[in-house]
């Protein structure tokens, strides 16, 4: 049996009465067609970890940066220019004047057409943030924040040095841009104002956000008024505990910086747990925010629940506030399997032409154990496919839609960090652009072949 196996992921189909759950099918359309699927990256060796923006000034140029596996320093990075049909990767960052670029990418694009990238160095005493004003063609790097290998425990040392520790997110909105991560301690949080193309000004660089001591695995949104709101996972001792808090700047740029937390939620998902699907790397509870849309300036925010501590039986939550982060609504569960297997690392993004938002996650729903298209090894719960959802408001979801064509196995990959702990997903123009780690080889042009090493996958899902 492999690592990270249990009981519970053969136990008898429940619903989790203590949950708002959307009933599957009720009123609602038929769940379309799993969408064809692309191989971006169709290379040896695993690519994980996926960052993937749409351009808003031209939505058919898409970008898309993920982790390298081993070999050389850098990233592999995928551009399209005709929606996401075809695509040209090559790898960057490392020809880069430190030679160490390393990994965790975020990408953002802006309404000037920016697209910002933020990563870490293989050494992570500067966190590098990157530009590229054609559409991802090229990028320069336009700040180092600093830091130091080694600083006091606190996060920051007495000359406010930073050590960059694991997965920056960075978002940018009309305006200005916002990069957060974990640095040694707290989360950092740095901004920067942008005015046009190219127009980019300085970030801020001593900034720490109050009371996040040990909370990691962070996102960052920038509201309608230029507010910007962080979330983090607090962890605790072993896999159970977690909470997630979220902190909130009033006016971004301005003088008033970010305000004391507010407590959301526990997930029983400490910073590390071993579900059967993720069992080298593990999962967190990867909280994801959007912010916007016609409901006064909503902000969404998207976890992963454990259900019973140790039960592997994993759903995606959605909640949502009206009053920047000061109260959250009930939760509502976005997977409307009725199983008691895992669903993890999911990502959310708002359509700013619709309003509407759409949630993705690694699904391991069809896995019971006893073959067919979701069971690779007649092992229960081990397997996932890419699934995802669509909501106008927070509070209903349509059917859930298989995304991903085939089955993957991430221990078959053997990746060390299995899937990677994030995926990826940018929504524009009713149509979401999902990118996902994948060893199924549906396309059939991985060339490793099928259940071996992963590559990146996307496709164009249009909204129902």
């Amino acid at each position: 049996m492999r690592p990270g196996l249990s009981a519970a992921a053969v136990l008898a189909s429940v619903l989790i009465a203590s949950l708002v759950v959307v009933p599957a099918g009720a009123g609602k359309p038929a769940q379309p067609a799993t969408p064809p699927n692309i191989d971006i990256s169709q290379r040896h060796t695993n690519e994980s970890e996926e960052a993937i923006a749409v351009n808003p000034t031209n939505p058919k140029n898409i970008v898309m940066v993920s982790n390298v596996e081993g070999g050389a320093p850098g990233m592999l990075e995928g551009f399209s220019f005709d929606g996401g049909q075809t695509w040209t990767t090559k790898l960057i960052g490392n020809n880069d004047n430190r030679g160490d670029a390393c990994c965790d990418p975020s990408l953002s694009f802006d309404n000037y057409g920016n697209l910002f990238l933020a990563y870490l160095f293989d050494v992570e005493d500067t966190l590098p943030i990157a530009l590229s004003t054609d559409g991802g063609l090229s990028f320069n790097v336009i700040a180092n924040i600093p830091g130091i290998a080694k600083r006091n425990g606190k996060g920051a040392d007495e000359k406010g040095l930073f050590h960059f520790v694991d997965q920056p997110t960075i978002t940018a909105a009309a305006g200005e841009v916002w990069a957060v991560v974990n640095v040694g301690g707290p989360m950092g949080a740095f901004g920067a104002p942008v005015t046009g193309l190219g127009q980019v000004g300085a970030f801020s660089t001593r900034e720490v956000v109050p009371g996040t001591n040990n909370c990691t695995y962070g996102d960052v949104a920038i509201g309608p008024g230029g507010e910007v709101m962080n979330v983090c996972t607090l962890t605790e001792s072993g896999q159970g505990g977690g909470k997630l808090f979220v902190n909130v700047d009033p006016d971004g740029l301005g003088p008033a910086g970010f305000g004391d937390r507010v407590f959301v939620t526990d997930t029983h998902i400490g910073g590390f747990d071993f579900i059967p699907p993720q069992p080298d790397r593990s999962v967190d509870a990867e909280p994801g925010l959007a912010w916007g849309g016609p409901h006064n300036g909503r902000v969404y925010l998207v976890y992963t629940l454990e259900q019973k501590n140790e039960s592997d039986n994993t759903d995606i939550l959605v909640r949502f506030s009206d009053d920047q982060g000061a109260t959250w609504s009930a939760p509502v569960r976005v997977n409307d399997d009725s199983t008691v297997n895992s669903q993890f690392l999911p990502k959310i993004s708002l359509d700013p032409t619709t309003g509407r938002f759409a949630v993705v996650w690694y699904d391991s729903r069809n896995d019971l154990g006893t073959g067919g298209a979701g069971d690779t090894d007649g092992l229960p719960n081990d397997d996932a496919q890419f699934w995802g959802a669509f909501s106008n408001d927070g509070q209903t979801f349509t059917n859930n839609l298989q995304i991903s064509a085939g089955t993957s196995n991430s221990y078959d990959a053997h990746n060390r960090i299995d899937y990677g702990d994030y995926t990826g997903l940018s929504f524009y123009g009713g149509i979401a652009h999902p990118a996902w780690a994948d060893n199924s080889n549906s396309t059939g042009n991985n060339p490793d072949g099928t259940l071996h090493q992963l590559d990146v996958y996307t496709a164009a899902v249009p909204a129902p």
